[in-house]
């Protein structure tokens, strides 16, 4: 699923980047962003936002679905 932009201001954003086995959580209501590398849990602290794996993750990755943000990658 390609990347909606516009939807970081109305929702929660999923996003893949499996050249990297990682993915992000983007919160919209408190506007932090959340990282999860494959295989872990989501990193407590959230990241700043022009982390450059975070940028790569949104010029080159993918939005997914929540539910597959919480069942982690890879695919099992």
């Amino acid at each position: 699923m390609a990347i909606e932009f516009s939807a970081f201001g109305t929702r929660d954003v999923y996003l893949d980047y499996d050249f990297e086995e990682v993915t992000y959580r983007w919160d919209h209501l408190t506007k932090t962003v959340y990282v999860k590398f494959y295989g872990e849990e989501e990193h407590p602290e959230p990241v700043p936002g022009n982390n450059r794996l975070y940028t790569d993750t949104k010029l080159y990755g993918r939005e997914i679905t929540r539910e597959e943000y919480e069942k982690g990658f890879p695919r099992r």
